[in-house]
């Protein structure tokens, strides 16, 4: 078969493929459009989620009949004035999607600079149509209908409505992240869904990220080695079951990177569970020497020069955050349930109301009373911590008492708190663990008759490989035969422990962590495994003082907020809150 020159118009299509893949797609390239022609407001229309309608309106810089008939051409643009292509600072090469979108869906374009007159070009699947005057205000439209219905190959791998809609207000939603000094309207199927106005970055993202991050969010501001990031990410309490709600910028650019994904991974490691997300929008400034944006036709990825520095500069600066707020924990809107009040009703109405198959108690006998009486007559066997009438200043309280023996109950002096006495102790013996290390040794403890503790082969494999890293965690062992390890010393702070069950824990940690992890990070999520079996656990009675040493220790300690999986090691009933669950307020 001879090599030939495809046809323009299958040239258009095999483009559309790469850029447009859904109305999101071409959505995006839009508004991206508008952005670079330095529009004040950007006004989106979608019909059935972008299916049958997306339409976009700016009041940017517009352009002249000749300039709409050259962006409609391939590679054609106006981003580039010097033909450098590594310091482009535009979001693309404008002009270099519309071919694409117009090969695949009824296609509009309407533009008008000011001062001049408003013109229009109309393109069905690739085909033009006609052109014209047309009597708009200054700036640029472009209108997309039936998107893929001449190419049904195309049209059937399209999701439903709903959720291409939702697609479609995400693009949206990190572009007006991206620009918060820009005006944003977005109307779907009749309804006005966002309506934004220029703000400032912080106000725009709590305007579209979740409205409990002002309470249960971090500000992050740093520099290193000529690169910037800013933004906020929320407390690792404060997480969600799906990464949803991650939106992360270059330089301006709203990207999906796997390298700044896994970085902000890397701020949380052993601050939140493996199945939980942190909500972040984070925004890296890079010297445009240092980063390519054109790895990807969406330009949704990016490569950096120098991945291990940007790597560092996000998971040190959000780590510094972190620990900086170490000490606090989520607070949600706690439902308090509703008082059930009652008014006053007559007998008549009351009788009307009653079912006839009801029946009065029977009157309390003398023998019921006596019983009730004998209830008081002993004092109860919980036991709780005399109340003072002045409570000391500590910013977890004084210990009142244990429920359910898992569960410390403390007095502050704006409420009460309640706290989890495994997960919290299970953060310290991980901090005083991380502390010894940092300091040089962790402190150990012999057995007095080593311990064999027989697993499988390959979980001895795996334990006999990392013999290094855990005896510098205070763990001592040794290979023991093809299926059994030695244990002679544990970590001090682990107190007696069950080695068989650590062991056995710390086998499947290692496999789950493979090789694709770093050292560091090996060691913390062993240390963490650690941690965990030194613990105090949820059961054990602790006195009073054991109890208020817990809270000092842990108003001290960093990242006491949450334990080693992410979860709240306390939380704060307020004195409003409490009213309100009573019904005083």
């Amino acid at each position: 078969m001879s090599i030939r020159r495809l046809p323009s118009e299958l040239v258009n299509r095999i483009a559309a493929g790469e850029v447009v893949e859904r109305p999101a797609s071409a959505l995006k390239e839009l508004v991206e459009n508008a952005l670079d022609a330095d529009a004040t407001t950007v006004r989106i229309r979608l019909i059935n989620g972008g299916l049958e309608l997306v339409e976009v309106a700016d009041d940017g810089c517009g352009m002249v009949p000749d300039e709409m008939r050259l962006a409609l051409e391939r590679h054609a643009t106006s981003k580039l004035p010097d033909d450098v292509l590594d310091r482009v600072t535009s979001f693309g090469f404008r002009g270099e999607a519309l071919p694409s979108i117009a090969s695949v869906s009824r296609f509009t374009l309407q533009s008008r600079v000011r001062g001049g007159d408003g013109w229009q070009i109309q393109i069905d699947h690739g085909s033009l149509v006609g052109e014209g005057p047309a009597s708009i205000p200054p700036g640029t439209s472009v209108r997309i209908d039936a998107l893929f219905d001449k190419i049904p190959a195309r049209r059937k791998f399209l999701r439903s409505p709903r959720a291409e809609y939702a697609a479609c207000l995400d693009a949206v939603r990190r572009l007006a992240m991206a620009r918060s000094d820009v005006a944003f309207q977005l109307e779907h199927d009749g309804r006005r869904i966002l309506s934004l106005q220029p703000t400032t970055p912080p106000q725009r993202i709590a305007e579209l990220l979740s409205a409990e991050l002002d309470r249960n969010g971090i500000g992050i501001d740093c520099e290193r080695n000529g690169m910037g990031l800013t933004g906020v990410v929320s407390l690792p309490t404060f997480n969600r079951g799906m990464a949803d709600q991650q939106y992360l910028f270059v330089n301006a650019r709203p990207v999906k990177d796997r390298l700044l994904v896994g970085a902000l991974r890397g701020a949380y490691r052993d601050l939140i569970a493996r199945d939980r997300h942190p909500i972040a929008a984070l925004f890296l400034s890079v010297p445009l020497e240092e980063v390519d944006v054109n790895v990807h036709p969406a330009k949704t990825e990016v490569r950096f020069r120098d991945p291990t520095a940007v790597r560092g500069l996000i998971v040190g600066g959000i780590r510094a955050a972190l620990d900086e707020a170490s000490q606090k924990s989520a607070k949600r809107e706690q439902a308090a349930a509703p008082v059930l009040w009652t008014t006053s009703v007559s007998y008549d109405e009351q009788r009307d109301r009653v079912p006839e198959t009801w029946a009065p108690p029977p009157a309390l006998g003398e023998s019921r009373l006596q019983e009730a009486r004998a209830l008081f007559d002993h004092a109860p066997a919980a036991r709780a911590e005399p109340a003072v009438a002045e409570v000391p200043k500590h910013p977890l309280g004084v210990a009142r008492g244990q429920v359910s023996a898992t569960y410390i109950v403390a007095e502050a002096e704006d409420g009460l708190v309640i706290v989890d006495q495994h997960a919290a102790h299970e953060r310290l013996v991980l901090e005083r663990m991380r502390a010894a290390r940092e300091g040089g040794a962790i402190p150990r403890q012999p057995l007095l008759m080593p311990e064999v503790v027989d697993l499988d082969e390959p979980d001895c494999d795996r334990l006999e490989a990392a013999m290094p890293d855990l005896e510098a965690l205070g763990l001592e062992i040794e290979r023991f035969g093809p299926t059994a390890i030695l244990v002679r010393s544990t970590p001090a702070a682990l107190g007696k422990t069950d080695v068989r069950d650590l062991l056995s824990d710390l086998a499947a940690e290692l496999a789950e962590l493979g090789s694709a992890f770093s050292l560091q990070e090996k060691l913390d999520h062993v240390a963490a495994t650690i941690a965990c079996h030194g613990s105090v656990r949820a059961g054990r009675v602790l006195s009073v003082a054991e109890m208020n040493a817990l809270l000092r220790e842990m108003e001290v300690t960093p990242r006491s907020g949450q334990c080693n999986h992410g979860r709240p090691t306390w939380v704060k009933l307020g004195h409003a809150e409490m009213e309100k669950l009573f019904g005083r307020r």
